[in-house]
């Protein structure tokens, strides 16, 4: 019995789908995808701290609606309140 293996073209595929690389809807294809992975970072982060949404919110003065919003991506915190949030679990940022 033999099974072929059938090559996939991510970058054609990818190309078909959110239009070729430099294009206005591949750059907001690009966009989504970064505030997503950076959504699930923070979610991740949250549980590793141990804490629920409405105990982070508590420490950063928030609503546990906002971080729930955070969380899926949905809204994208100012620097000062991604911040507020990378300490209130413990956590600091550092730039290179």
């Amino acid at each position: 019995m033999s099974t072929k293996m059938q090559i996939y073209n991510v970058s054609e595929e990818l190309n078909l789908t959110f239009g070729n690389p430099g294009t206005e809807s591949r750059k907001e294809a690009e966009n989504q995808a970064w505030e997503e992975y950076n959504a699930q970072i923070l979610l991740d982060a949250r549980k590793q701290a141990g804490l629920t949404q409405s105990e982070l919110a508590d420490k950063i003065g928030a609503d546990k609606s906002y971080i729930s919003r955070v969380e899926r991506g949905l809204t994208i915190p100012s620097i000062s309140m991604f911040y507020r949030m990378v300490s209130a679990m413990g956590l600091n940022v550092e730039l290179h």
